[in-house]
């Protein structure tokens, strides 16, 4: 048996990987469409050049298949930044510990203002960010934070360092439904050089995090890389590898994937790989075709064009009026942003796109709208 995700991966090589995808013809894009159960394999051939040739068909797939598993409804919801304290060195992060701006950590009082906007905004879903500093904001910050807010949201999610897993057990049990990690990069050789100082560095443990979380009993697992460090379908057969692993191991957790793509911020790298709209669209149509189950989520880093049309595409969770930096909404609007946001719409304007669109806008829990409440 198993013990982690890491000795699956370590019967993959990245370079392999990257030969096989650009030897995939179009007549095996086109088996794996016509298939009705899809393997990684299938997921390879839809991640390939040779099934951009093919991206109206999978188009057209993935519009069926989000219909059928989720309806036309979006799920909506909005990040609320903590803190932009950092003890690590990432290139590409606005809170990285060499940028040496103004740092900021909500207190109490200052949370509890920051969520009267974000009820204000009709939210009711709800992710806590923050950078990586664990004295100023470890586990004890995180309770006492998710205690405060749990009478004011159905659905808490997480998005900050990776813990162990009797921390995500303690959160859990605080009320803690969601945590997102993002491996960033699973090029081991290259994650280096993109996270030179600090914990994050250590490419293993943050490898293993996705299993700590598991056995931890956390309700959802997100999962996802930063599109534009390394190549993108390299990196998300190695995603998708991850998720499908965990499906089969903790198969009473749900999951969602995201597709962060590189956004300006205070003293990062400019992209390593430039990921078009239209290499999205693929990406996502074949997570969705070779997963059905598989939450989608699009966030504000998006423009509003691309926004708008992947509604009908595949989407089934965004992001709405976000702020990213601790404050943004009214506490402390000038503090330091972990990146630009590309599409800065209200949580309203939103809302009133998705109708127009055909869909509905829901600011509760996806199982609540699975039973129908």
């Amino acid at each position: 048996m198993m013990n982690s995700f890491k000795d699956v991966f370590e019967q993959y090589q990245w370079d392999e990987i990257k030969i096989r995808l650009e030897k995939v013809t179009i007549s095996e894009v086109k088996t794996s469409l016509l298939k009705r159960n899809r393997s990684m394999d299938d997921f390879l051939n839809l991640l390939s050049p040779a099934a951009s040739q093919e991206l109206e068909m999978m188009a057209t797939m993935t519009r069926a298949l989000t219909q059928k598993r989720f309806g036309k409804t979006i799920q909506l919801y909005a990040p609320l930044y903590l803190s932009n304290e950092c003890q690590n060195i990432c290139t590409y992060c606005g809170f990285s510990l060499d940028n040496h701006l103004r740092r900021k950590t909500l207190s109490d009082s200052e949370l509890m203002i920051e969520t009267a906007v974000l009820k204000s905004m009709g939210v009711n879903h709800v992710l806590l960010v923050s950078g990586e500093a664990n004295k100023i904001v470890g586990v004890p910050y995180f309770q006492k934070a998710v205690r405060l807010l749990k009478p004011y949201f159905s659905n808490i999610s997480i998005e900050v360092q990776p813990l162990e897993e009797a921390e995500y057990k303690l959160l859990h049990e605080e009320g803690v439904h969601s945590v997102l990690v993002y491996q960033e990069t699973y090029h081991q050789e290259v994650y280096k050089e993109y996270h030179p100082k600090g914990k994050k560095s250590n490419f293993h443990f943050r490898l293993d995090t996705p299993d700590r979380i598991g056995r931890a009993g956390i309700h959802k697992m997100g999962l996802g890389v930063l599109l534009g460090l390394e190549d993108w379908r390299v990196d998300s057969f190695f995603n998708a590898l991850h998720i499908d692993y965990l499906q089969k191991r903790y198969w009473k957790s749900k999951f969602s994937v995201s597709f962060p793509r590189l956004r300006p911020a205070e003293g990062i790298i400019e992209p390593n790989f430039i990921m078009e709209d239209k290499d999205l669209l693929q990406l996502i149509c074949a997570y969705r075709i070779w997963n059905e189950d598989l939450e989608i989520s699009i966030s504000t880093r998006e423009n509003e064009t691309f926004r708008n049309h992947i509604v009908a595409l595949g989407a089934t969770t965004m992001s709405a009026g976000s702020k990213t930096n601790p404050g943004g909404y009214a506490v402390d609007k000038e503090s330091l942003e972990q990146f630009e946001t590309s599409d800065e719409r209200s949580m309203d304007e939103i809302k009133k796109m998705i109708k127009q669109s055909g869909y509905d806008p829901v600011m509760k829990d996806w199982d609540s709208v699975y039973n129908g409440v």
